[in-house]
């Protein structure tokens, strides 16, 4: 098994798209399929994109990657953009607001129109309770607006990402959040380091299900894990569990050719491609198929086109 820094180096790689879901066919919104979400990062023509960029390893251990979304719709055109997000919270600048968002418990959507562009940073778990001085369980599906965090030097952290993503400087912006967040002098405990392992086990090893499977698997009583996911990430192990589960299968689904549902489903740790429906559409809000269906529309080559 790779060391905890390889295996966040290797899904600090991962495309754009992961953890993206599918528009509805003929919308503009962030492609589901890898190679077309590259395509749309890379194009200044896309009416919405999104770029994943790497960050320094000085904060590595702080921050998983910076993600960042700009779009430029027509009058009247507004994109639902569907996300299933991490595990973890996000610190986002915008144009006229910024905070530390916790992780939204189920499907979140982002309505996005007019014209716009945010700053995220995906911070490492464990990172964001050190920040928030709040407890975890607090923040999901909610936010702790930047001067109530405790840290130092926000407001000019702030100003000077808006100023740099105004004019299209991203990496300059990423060198202001390294720069800001590796001067606050975060200490991560063994706590942080052992959800952190949690949080790797849950996404990478595909024979765990429950959460005594995740226990067993990290050392640790089930108890104990479910002290240590809620305390510092404001969790459950199952929510662990289901998130990194459904990510996969939507990616999966989202390809050109997407594998057969019994085919996924064991290839995820479902006893039956019934097990694998009943979560799906629970958490997503759709069938499996259906969902294919509708990724499928899009073509997996196709960025879409200038609106107007």
């Amino acid at each position: 098994m790779p060391t905890s820094t390889e295996h966040w180096r290797a899904r600090a790689a991962l495309p754009a798209s992961k953890g993206i879901l599918a528009p509805e066919p003929g919308a503009p919104g962030i492609a589901p399929h890898a190679a077309a979400a590259d395509l749309q990062a890379a194009s200044g023509d896309a009416p919405v994109r999104l770029s994943r960029l790497p960050v320094g390893p000085a904060v590595a251990h702080l921050v998983r990657h910076v993600w960042v979304p700009r779009w430029r719709l027509p009058p009247g055109v507004v994109v639902e953009q569907g996300v299933l997000e991490y595990p973890s919270a996000n610190l986002v600048v915008e144009a006229h607001a910024a905070g530390l968002y916790g992780p939204a418990p189920g499907r979140s959507d982002e309505r996005l129109e007019g014209s716009g562009w945010a700053f995220g940073a995906l911070l490492q778990p464990g990172v964001a309770r050190r920040l928030a001085g709040v407890p975890m369980r607090s923040i999901v599906g909610s936010l702790v607006h930047l001067h109530e965090l405790r840290a130092h030097g926000a407001a000019p952290f702030a100003a000077d990402v808006r100023r740099a993503m105004e004019i299209g400087d991203e990496a300059s912006a990423v060198t202001y959040l390294e720069q800001w967040i590796g001067a606050q002098e975060i200490v991560l405990d063994a706590d942080a380091a052992l959800v952190r392992e949690v949080v790797e086990l849950a996404e990478s090893d595909r024979s765990i299900l429950r959460a005594d499977d995740l226990a067993r698997a990290s050392g640790l009583g089930l108890r104990s894990l479910q002290r240590l996911v809620r305390d510092e990430l404001g969790l459950t192990p199952k929510w662990l569990i289901r998130r990194y589960r459904m990510q996969e299968a939507a990616a999966a689904l989202a390809e050109s050719d997407p594998p057969p549902l019994a085919e996924l489903a064991a290839s995820l740790g479902f006893a039956d491609q019934a097990h694998l429906g009943r979560e799906f559409r629970a958490v997503i809000g759709e069938t499996p198929r259906r969902y294919a269906r509708r990724a499928g529309a899009r073509g997996p080559e196709s960025a879409p086109a200038v609106l107007g």
